[in-house]
Protein backbone atom coordinates (compact mmCIF):
# COMPACT_ATOMS: atom_id res chain seq x y z
CA UNK A 1 0.00 0.00 0.00
CA UNK A 2 1.16 3.42 -0.82
CA UNK A 3 2.03 6.29 1.20
CA UNK A 4 0.05 9.62 0.36
CA UNK A 5 0.69 13.15 1.42
CA UNK A 6 -2.06 15.52 2.20
CA UNK A 7 -2.62 19.09 2.57
CA UNK A 8 -5.34 20.57 5.28
CA UNK A 9 -7.25 23.11 2.85
CA UNK A 10 -8.16 25.06 6.59
CA UNK A 11 -4.76 25.23 8.24
CA UNK A 12 -2.52 24.42 6.08
CA UNK A 13 -0.77 20.88 7.92
CA UNK A 14 0.47 18.23 5.91
CA UNK A 15 0.27 15.11 6.72
CA UNK A 16 0.59 11.05 5.26
CA UNK A 17 -1.85 8.30 4.87
CA UNK A 18 -1.22 4.84 4.09
CA UNK A 19 -4.19 3.82 1.88
CA UNK A 20 -4.72 1.85 -0.85
CA UNK A 21 -4.64 2.76 -4.81
CA UNK A 22 -7.77 3.15 -5.06
CA UNK A 23 -9.11 5.04 -2.35
CA UNK A 24 -10.32 9.02 -2.15
CA UNK A 25 -9.82 11.73 0.62
CA UNK A 26 -13.86 11.16 1.68
CA UNK A 27 -13.57 10.19 5.27
CA UNK A 28 -10.37 11.54 5.57
CA UNK A 29 -9.65 14.96 8.27
CA UNK A 30 -6.57 16.40 9.31
CA UNK A 31 -5.55 15.31 12.18
CA UNK A 32 -3.92 18.61 13.62
CA UNK A 33 -7.92 20.78 13.48
CA UNK A 34 -10.17 17.91 12.14
CA UNK A 35 -11.24 19.90 8.66
CA UNK A 36 -12.52 17.46 6.51
CA UNK A 37 -11.63 16.74 2.85
CA UNK A 38 -7.83 17.52 2.68
CA UNK A 39 -6.34 17.85 -0.45
CA UNK A 40 -3.95 15.46 -2.28
CA UNK A 41 -0.35 16.68 -2.24
CA UNK A 42 1.95 15.10 -5.15
CA UNK A 43 5.01 14.52 -4.06
CA UNK A 44 8.55 14.11 -6.18
CA UNK A 45 10.47 10.68 -5.71
CA UNK A 46 14.17 11.10 -4.97
CA UNK A 47 16.81 8.37 -5.48
CA UNK A 48 20.42 8.98 -4.36
CA UNK A 49 23.62 6.77 -6.22
CA UNK A 50 26.90 7.66 -6.04
CA UNK A 51 27.48 8.80 -9.66
CA UNK A 52 29.84 5.60 -10.54
CA UNK A 53 28.38 3.13 -13.29
CA UNK A 54 29.13 -0.47 -13.72
CA UNK A 55 30.87 -1.63 -16.51
CA UNK A 56 29.18 -4.39 -18.58
CA UNK A 57 31.24 -7.27 -19.34
CA UNK A 58 30.25 -9.86 -21.85
CA UNK A 59 32.60 -12.60 -21.49
CA UNK A 60 34.16 -12.20 -24.88
CA UNK A 61 36.71 -10.85 -25.89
Amino acid sequence: MPIYEYQCKECNSKFEVLQSINATNEGLTCPKCGAPKPKKVFSLFASFGSGKTAECKTGST
